[in-house]
């Protein structure tokens, strides 16, 4: 969880304290305050989503493996499968682009979405996205949310590691009027410890309200904080040459312990569904997303020879915020012509988001090596004026969809959008820029007989490129937006009931941006990624279930850098394959008892803009067992998870030629109660 905030160890563990105190004290609380339930939950009546159905409240039944649908992504609570995630998608993000909605609404995210208000998440992508308005080139972010149900509940979780680590979390449900008005709480205190041995501490509490004064309408508001403070930064390793770094030991920080990010992080808002008419629905939602990080550093080993000597260089940045405004108003009616069911939607998306940073203070320590410890008092940095950016964006849509059983559906959609920029850079005069492309999808689908479909899709869209990594000298600074594209076509195979075959080829396109020969982080060319993913998920038979998926991708680079030798033919980051393998095994000799064995392959990684240097391809197996029984007549998962098996070891790419270890094997022991 690395994220972000300097309240000291006492104050946490008071804060820490007082979260299982509520915990505990809850459901005593609810139980003086209503009378006691007949245990009948009472059904959405507006605006059900399919995992109201597979995940109703609490948390002994998440289970990710058996929730699937596909193996494209899913997350349930803990649980995250699938060989894509919200960082990436077909080699890209999709949360950098800006391409998260939340139960399908426009959602500009700057501060991930808190699992006390999030109850999944779901890669929009392929098939999954057919039928989905307005879709996006990168895939799309679908955060369901927890919403508050209208019985009384309370669900508690606790987890420890071998790393150290442990976690508490509560998530409770109050009904205050009968089918009318339910308030849900949640809190959580992390003790976080990583490969590197470096700690943080976390808390994250959240207050969310449902309300459905009509059959016809329902209004959601929320408030979710995370706060992180001791989260110290580790060692960024950058060589000297085109070589990996040497081997570093794990769990060893040898300092300084004064490098402390301190952040903290906020959405809120609210979203609502009104259904007038069984022919119209109206659907708006207004969201806040803020990142405030108080004190944050760059911790670099550059210039890191095989023989494991270096110049530390440790960077202070004054505080830095990010914050966005975001929200999309939809209007959708549908008509009914025989079989077929013509699907109109007309939305107005928009967006405002504001940054300040830089002013950094750069200290270089001077000759240093991976195993020397470094422990001096923290000096007093000097800031600079900072720079400030802010971009507006304003989208208007138009899409049509028509449904056929038996034989298949088409969509099209065309959005104008008109995005600034203002950029205020101390010492220099304002400068503005401005895009205004106009935007369009095309999909559909045809049903080949009672199993099996075929689909082809083709999408552009105006997304965010990020910003730029730590090691660059332009670090933090906002790049544009660009324009992609994405062209797509494959099936669906239903070989049984509840076990499907998806496969698909796909061609995402987008300018390229990377580090180049002066260290700045700018755009180097355009990227073109073509590649092949399938999916196999559902049941093999009644006590084994299956999510399986492959990717194999051929990203490549054009561009006058290219063709002169500057830049490399393939770009920094993105695996060539990508294999992944979940079961989950449940026997009937004893009930409630069950396997998980996960396993996950990756391909080389090109690690450098020259292509001279590769992250080997590597291979992480995961293993556990879980039970799930009744305690006290109290629903209760215990599961203990061994992550990295084979305690494999490597790298990950924290930007072209920067590097940091991988986590080692991590036993965790899980315990989660439904009152």
């Amino acid at each position: 969880m690395r994220m972000l905030p300097n309240l000291r160890k006492k104050e946490f563990e008071s804060r820490l304290f007082a979260v299982i105190v509520c915990s505990f004290v809850a459901p005593l609380c609810m139980a003086q305050a209503l009378p006691p339930s007949n245990g009948a939950s009472v059904p959405n009546t507006t605006n059900t989503t399919a995992l109201d159905a597979i995940a109703p409240v609490g948390r002994v039944n998440e289970n990710a493996v058996r929730q699937a649908d596909d193996a494209f992504g899913i997350s349930v609570g803990r649980e995250n499968i699938g060989l894509y995630n919200e960082g990436s998608v077909r080699g890209f993000s999709p949360t950098e682009a800006g391409n998260a909605r939340i139960e399908g609404l426009y959602f500009d995210q700057v501060a991930g979405f808190g699992a006390r208000s999030r109850q999944s998440t779901t890669i929009r992508v392929g098939l999954s996205a057919l039928g989905y308005p307005f879709p996006a080139p990168t895939g799309i972010v679908d955060y369901a949310f927890r919403k508050p149900a209208y019985e009384r509940s309370l669900s508690l979780a606790l987890e420890a590691n071998t790393y150290g680590a442990a976690f508490v979390e509560f998530d409770a449900t109050l009904p205050l009027i009968s089918r009318t008005l339910s308030l849900g709480v949640g809190g959580a205190g992390y003790l976080e410890s990583y490969q590197n041995a470096t700690n943080a501490h976390y808390q994250n509490g959240a207050v969310n309200l449902r309300w459905n004064p009509l059959e016809s309408l329902e209004v959601i508001t929320f408030w979710n904080r995370t706060e992180g403070f001791d989260d110290e930064a580790g060692p960024i390793y950058i060589p000297a040459g085109d070589f990996l770094p040497p081997p570093i030991k794990r769990r060893r920080f040898n300092g300084p312990d004064w490098v402390d990010f301190r952040s903290s992080a906020l959405n809120f808002g609210g979203f609502a569904s009104y259904k007038p008419s069984k022919d119209w629905t109206v659907r708006a939602g207004v969201f806040r997303s803020t990142v405030d990080d108080y004190s944050s550093f760059a911790h670099l080993l550059v210039g890191l020879t095989q023989a494991g000597t270096a110049q530390r260089i440790i960077i202070s940045d004054p505080p830095i915020a990010l914050a966005s405004t975001s929200g999309e108003v939809r209007i959708t009616h549908q008509i009914e012509e025989g079989p077929r069911r013509h699907v109109f939607h007309a939305n107005w998306r928009a967006r405002e988001k504001t940054r300040r940073y830089d002013g950094s203070d750069v200290i270089d320590y001077g000759a240093t090596t991976i195993n020397e410890r470094f422990f001096i008092p923290r000096p007093t940095f000097s800031f600079q004026p900072q720079t400030n950016d802010v971009l507006r964006q304003r989208t208007a849509g138009l899409a049509y969809e028509v449904h056929w059983p038996s034989v298949g559906e088409i969509g099209l959609g065309i959005q104008s959008t008109d995005c600034k920029k203002r950029l205020s850079q101390p010492n220099l005069p304002t400068s503005a820029s401005s895009a205004k492309p106009i935007l369009f999808n095309l999909n559909s689908a045809i049903d080949l007989g009672e199993n099996l479909v075929m689909y082809a899709a083709y999408t552009r869209g105006l997304e965010e490129s990020g910003a730029a990594p730590n090691n660059a000298n332009n670090r933090n600074e906002l790049l544009p937006a660009i324009e992609t594209s994405q062209r797509e076509f494959g099936f669906r195979f239903n070989l049984n009931p509840k076990l499907k075959l998806i496969g698909g080829v796909f061609d995402v396109r987008k300018p390229y941006f990377n580090l180049n020969a002066e260290n700045n982080y700018l755009q180097l060319g355009n990227i073109r990624n073509q590649g092949a993913e399938f999916s196999l998920a559902g049941e093999l038979s009644p006590q084994l279930n299956l999510v399986a998926g492959a990717v194999l991708s051929r990203p490549r680079v054009v561009g006058e850098d290219v063709s002169e030798g500057r830049v490399g033919k393939k770009p920094v980051g993105l695996p060539t394959r990508r294999l992944e393998l979940n079961l989950d095994w449940h026997p009937n000799w004893i009930e409630g008892l069950s396997f998980d064995l996960s396993t996950s392959y990756s391909g080389a990684v090109i690690a450098t803009v020259n292509n001279r240097v590769s992250i080997p391809a590597r291979t992480f197996v995961n293993t556990g067992v879980r039970y799930v029984t009744k305690v006290n007549g109290y629903a209760t998962t215990l599961q203990l998870t061994v992550n990295n098996l084979f305690d494999t070891k490597g790298f990950d790419l924290r930007g072209a030629g920067a590097y940091d270890i991988i986590a080692g094997r991590i036993a965790s022991a899980y315990l989660g109660v439904d009152f």
